[in-house]
């Protein structure tokens, strides 16, 4: 019988994981409790992906605030530390920013305007245009941004957090100066000593900072790249990727998961005989369009996958070659003709008409936004997520 189904996702049910849990044994059996428990058939390129969160959680990778301050103290010199461009988030930032604070004796927070790195709004750039502020050129004062746009809470949190942030530094015992800029150089008259919170623009502010004559400079990703009092850490992202875990603790992104996700495809082949896709998940790479939020508040998607899943989809467009190539065809003949088109398709269809639309992202950014979607970020409990039929045509 010829299948109707395409791809689909369905988040797995598993135990809640604690610190030395053996996550491939928990994944592996829990994904074969489900599929025996629903009647599914594994099949070979199915793929199955794992939150960063348990990864973490498994990993014991975390951090106190008062390891974020002594190593922000070490790097930076503890006097006054020019912080820049964080998002603003309770969840992502501010139990960083309590850490920095603590390891300075002043902060002065640049914050980028009308909006954060990932969409969050302080204004409207109809406020914006009602006011004549440039926001590629202006800096603003906490003065002058008040004068212009009051209090701009937060449409979904209701959080001012231009208010939340000032306090929070104050409270950790440093003093606070807040601006509003774009070009990361601003910060350079009132310290040369710079910690910039981007994500995606990191290297560019970087550069452009030191450049222009700051002394120190630091991203996120330079901050707990090696354990601090036994602390956890994560060389390759430092801070980036991390969250609130207590009132004084970070979960940090997951470190060194590559093994990981190997041994559990090494265990579905021995258990199933079926060769599995494994992969790592943090944010998905997708945009909001009501809140205008970009979810993308991690580093990268997927720090782990295994090797199956490199690439970009390499895909024909069904309506371009419905409405172009067979135009003159209908039925059973338009049918076969596209599937024939199917089969027949190069290795690199870059350039080729007939792919355009397709969407030109890497495989795990685009298996790992479904899998965010479906895994979600409350009370669902399914931190394992099982795709399959997504390297299927209309051929299969």
């Amino acid at each position: 019988m010829e299948r109707k189904i395409g791809t689909t996702s369905r988040g797995i049910r598993c135990p809640i994981i604690r610190e030395g849990d053996d996550l491939c044994k928990i994944v592996v059996d829990s994904v074969l409790d489900a599929v025996a428990s629903e009647n599914i058939q594994l099949n070979d390129r199915d793929v199955v992906a794992m939150t960063e969160s348990i990864v973490a959680r498994a990993q014991g990778n975390y951090a106190s605030v008062s390891a974020i301050a002594k190593d922000v103290k070490n790097k930076l010199g503890g006097e006054t530390i020019g912080v820049i461009f964080p998002i603003l988030s309770r969840n992502r930032f501010a139990i960083c920013l309590r850490g920095i604070a603590m390891g300075a004796k002043k902060i002065v927070l640049m914050l980028s305007y009308p909006s954060d790195e990932v969409g969050n709004e302080l204004v409207s750039f109809d406020q914006l245009d009602a006011a004549k502020v440039n926001p590629y050129s202006d800096v603003l004062s906490l003065e002058k941004y008040r004068e212009l746009f009051g209090a701009n809470p937060h449409p979904f949190t209701g959080v001012d957090y231009v208010q939340y942030y000032g306090d929070l530094v104050r409270e950790c015992g440093a003093e606070c100066e807040i601006i509003f800029a774009n070009d990361p150089r601003a910060i350079l008259p009132y310290t040369k000593n710079v910690l910039n919170c981007d994500i995606h623009t990191r290297v560019r502010t970087k550069r452009l900072l030191l450049a222009a004559g700051a002394e120190r400079v630091c991203g996120l990703d330079d901050i707990l790249t090696e354990s601090i009092d036994g602390n956890g850490y994560n060389a390759a992202y430092g801070l980036l990727g991390s969250n609130k875990s207590t009132e004084d603790k970070v979960k940090l992104f997951p470190r060194d998961c590559s093994d990981l996700v190997m041994a559990i495809q090494r265990s579905f082949l021995n258990k199933t005989g079926k060769h599995i896709e494994v992969m790592v998940y943090g944010d998905g790479a997708f945009k909001d369009p009501a809140g205008k939020i970009w979810e993308l508040a991690d580093p990268v998607v997927s720090p782990a996958y295994t090797p199956g899943l490199e690439g970009t989809p390499n895909e024909l467009k069904l309506k371009y070659l419905a409405d172009n190539d067979f135009a003159n065809l209908s039925g059973a003949e338009l049918k076969a003709a596209i599937e024939n088109a199917i089969r027949e398709k190069g290795s690199d269809l870059v350039g080729n008409m007939a792919s355009q639309g397709t969407t030109p992202r890497r495989l795990t950014d685009l298996i790992g936004s479904l899998c965010d979607l479906t895994s979600g970020s409350g009370d669902k409990g399914t931190p394992v997520i099982l795709v399959q039929g997504y390297f299927d045509n209309y051929t299969n």
